[in-house]
């Protein structure tokens, strides 16, 4: 769909298009020659889709659901890591000052547990990347 423009005319009689930012000032001005000839060369959504095969469809479906594996494991870790650090943080704040434990054996230790904890998650998900990928390759 084409952005919301303004038209008008030129001095010369030549029909414009101008865009607008949100404060109502002109952000570009475009003949309308050549803004029209721009959206036309634009395909939507829908006729991109339409023109796609079944195996494009297939691939295209498997990218999504791996970017989105991916996305999920990355926001896991922080939250995993942030976890860590506040537990390190209250261990440090609430230990006798004369303790063995110091900030950085207590760091070491919180960090071994998330590794162990994400090492052990890690597997699995290679197992379902593997499994989509042989979906795919078994559609062709």
């Amino acid at each position: 769909m084409p952005k919301r423009r303004t038209t008008m005319r030129s001095k010369s009689g030549t029909k414009l298009y101008a865009v607008r930012d949100e404060s109502g000032q002109f952000k570009d001005i475009q003949t309308y020659k050549r803004a029209h000839a721009a959206d036309l060369r634009q395909k939507s959504k829908a006729e991109k889709e339409a023109a796609q095969g079944p195996i494009e469809k297939k691939v295209r479906k498997a990218a999504k659901k791996a970017v989105k594996s991916v996305k999920s494991t990355v926001k896991g870790a922080v939250a995993a890591v942030k976890k860590a650090a506040k537990q390190a943080m209250r261990r440090v704040s609430s230990a006798p000052p004369a303790g063995k434990a110091t900030a950085k054996a207590v760091t070491k230790v919180v960090a071994k547990r998330t590794t162990r904890k994400l090492a052990a998650k890690a597997p699995a998900k290679a197992a379902a990347k593997k499994k989509t990928a042989r979906k795919v390759a078994t559609a062709k």
